[in-house]
């Protein structure tokens, strides 16, 4: 492949996976340096030790109450230091991971529990009630609860109760019985002995992974152990400067979205790195974290580091120790990644992934030729072309629908076979976003496929929009939508949040717009927010504003 040119030498082509479980992971890392600090948490250590030795009580637990071999567990928590005992206890116990996002409401939790069949539950006490309002429509047998004070250090686990009543304006109440059980007493139960379950890393899922499901029902994404094991082990080389190192991560991306997952926990436990767990993004927190401790490794979104570089108090912390950060979950602003890279002295680089694919597929060299508006070159291993249409093979340059082929491509979609079919040509898994190869092997991601406005009959891809509108000197965040026009079909609408202390005005932007980009392509409405709708890895909802659009259209009618 020609992208192997731009490889720096330090990255292999191709790389030997051994035949290796996921936990696998953490029992060699375990092994390797049992003392050291494997997470942090609000000033509370867990050294590898505790960290393996807690995981395989989660898992005898989990046998003893029931667990068979194959049989789903939902994880429903913020980052924390249970979340990481509880994935990897599932799996030694030969368990799937179901992650279940701490926001879901109860129709979304009802659909993910119900069509995963999850048998066990693992859910925070402010969560406990939704967890009881669904759990009768589903397979749940046991519902294990636990607390953030769970693992704080004294004497925060003693304060914080009463700044949860405050935060949140109640006490949970958990009604303990013989399904529901407290998770340290859950813990305490289990043995220390190592599970002896038979796992096939080729075969066996590891995870069901849903997919946001912004356009229908949720879907669960299959991943097996080789699967994730494979996309961690690319990521190893890839960050070939810092093996070796003692690293410290800033796990701020939340572990339920498989890139936080993958990047910020699996990553960690392979290289035996200290994970910094923060269970909410909070810039002046993440500032100070990063300079207290000196974290070397940021996996972020660009809303992370928009949102750090923005800050009005970022001159008092130091953020040199920053070496390397992996962008992900949408595209990365040219003018954030300059800022950012000035502000650390570090690497700032845009990679590209999905869920389907565990989820890294490319990403730009971190110390090599990079380039700008590119996810940059497929991951070792990782085949991808541009298919004009099914089969046919764009030339350098154009543009059409991005495929790729790699052992982290999942297994296919749960129950749902003829889905499965529909995202796959023969072995070539069809990503739904639009873009192009230059002639070196860069990728380029025009848009996604759905998202993609057309008016007048022009082609228009909102990323284009989006990165001329990021230049504005004003302007902190941008998004761009299609809505109908009578004349045009579609046309260009642009939803702005400006920076603190700055203001613009509809027609500045358009002035400003003119000259960067042609006609057709310019914004033909303005909307000013305080803030945009976000997931909570800060990917913004574009389909949340689409559907705001369609909303008012409709009343506009029915008035």
């Amino acid at each position: 492949m020609n992208w192997h040119n731009k490889y720096p030498k330090e990255v292999p082509q191709s790389i030997n996976y051994e035949d290796q479980t996921l936990h696998g992971l953490l029992k060699d890392t375990y092994e390797k340096s049992p003392s050291k600090n494997a997470t942090y948490f609000f000033g509370k250590q867990m050294t590898y030790a505790e960290l393996y030795q807690s995981s395989c009580k989660f898992a005898n637990a989990l046998m003893d109450a029931g667990l068979q071999k194959g049989d789903r567990v939902s994880i429903m928590l913020p980052n924390c230091p249970q979340a990481v005992i509880a994935y990897y206890g599932t799996l030694m116990a030969g368990g799937v991971v179901v992650q279940t996002n701490p926001l879901y409401v109860e129709r979304e939790l009802e659909h993910q529990l119900a069509d995963s069949g999850a048998k066990f539950i693992l859910c925070l006490d402010l969560l406990y009630s939704r967890v009881m309002t669904v759990k009768k429509n589903t397979n749940v047998e046991k519902v294990i609860v636990t607390a953030i004070k769970d693992y704080l250090p004294f004497p925060k686990s003693l304060i914080y109760p009463f700044i949860q009543k405050k935060n949140y304006g109640f006490k949970p109440e958990v009604e303990y019985n013989s399904t529901t059980v407290k998770f340290v007493s859950f813990l305490s139960q289990g043995k220390e002995k190592v599970p002896e379950v038979e796992v096939d890393p080729k075969e066996d899922l590891a995870l069901l992974q849903y997919t946001g499901g912004t356009t229908g029902l949720a879907k669960g994404v299959m991943l097996t152990h080789r699967n994730l094991v494979a996309n961690t082990t690319q990521c190893f080389h890839w960050m070939y400067h810092l093996n070796g190192k003692e690293n410290r991560t800033l796990a701020a991306l939340p572990f339920f979205h498989v890139y936080g997952m993958t990047v910020s926990m699996n990553l960690s436990i392979m290289t035996g790195s200290q994970m910094f767990i923060v269970p909410k993004f909070d810039p002046k927190e993440i500032l100070q974290i990063i300079d207290k401790h000196k974290i070397t490794i940021f996996p972020g979104a660009p809303t992370m580091y928009i949102g750090l570089i923005n800050h009005p108090e970022i001159g008092k912390y130091n953020l040199s120790s920053i070496e390397a950060c992996i962008s992900g979950s949408s595209s990365l602003p040219a003018e954030v990644q300059v800022k950012f890279e000035e502000l650390t002295g570090g690497k700032l680089v845009e990679g590209y992934g999905l869920t389907e694919a565990s989820p890294v597929t490319h990403c730009n060299p971190i110390w090599g030729e990079r380039r700008g508006g590119s996810i940059g070159l497929p991951w070792p291993d990782t085949e991808a072309v541009i298919f004009v249409e099914p089969g046919e093979v764009a030339k350098p340059g154009e543009v059409g629908e991005l495929a790729v082929r790699a052992p982290q491509v999942m297994k296919g979609y749960w129950n749902r076979p003829e889905d499965t079919q529909a995202t796959f040509y023969e072995d070539w898994l069809l990503t739904g976003d639009m873009g192009y190869m230059d002639e070196d092997g860069y990728f380029f991601i025009v848009d996604r496929k759905k998202d993609m406005i057309i008016a007048g009959g022009f082609n228009i891809y909102p990323r284009e929009i989006e990165e001329v509108l990021f230049e504005h000197e004003a302007i902190q965040e941008a998004v761009i939508i299609g809505v109908p026009d009578p004349y045009r079909g579609e046309t260009v609408k642009a939803f702005i949040v400006t920076k603190e202390g700055e203001s613009v005005t509809d027609k500045e932007l358009d002035k400003f717009c003119r000259a960067r980009l042609a006609a057709y392509k310019v914004p033909r409405q303005y909307e000013f927010r305080k803030e945009l709708p976000k997931t909570m890895v800060g990917k913004v909802l574009r389909r949340v504003l689409v559907e705001e659009e369609e909303q008012k259209m409709n009343e506009k009618k029915s008035s």
